[in-house]
């Protein structure tokens, strides 16, 4: 079964284990089939940088 990269390294921004996460666009299908299926998906926040890259930063919810 294949396991997409993606939702380890989303999980390691989300816990704080990584601060950002910088996608180059050739892994944003990737990247998206794995956000597009979080609950928490709008917390996932990205900056665009050079040549396409995205760089994603997670910021939890005030409640």
């Amino acid at each position: 079964m294949y396991e997409n990269p993606f939702e380890e390294q989303i999980n390691a921004l989300k816990e704080g284990t990584i601060s950002e996460l910088i996608i180059e666009p050739k892994d944003f299908t990737a990247f998206r089939e794995v956000w597009k299926n979080l609950p928490d998906r709008m917390s996932i926040v990205g900056e665009a940088g050079l040549n396409g890259r995205i760089i994603y930063h997670y910021m939890k919810e005030e409640k």
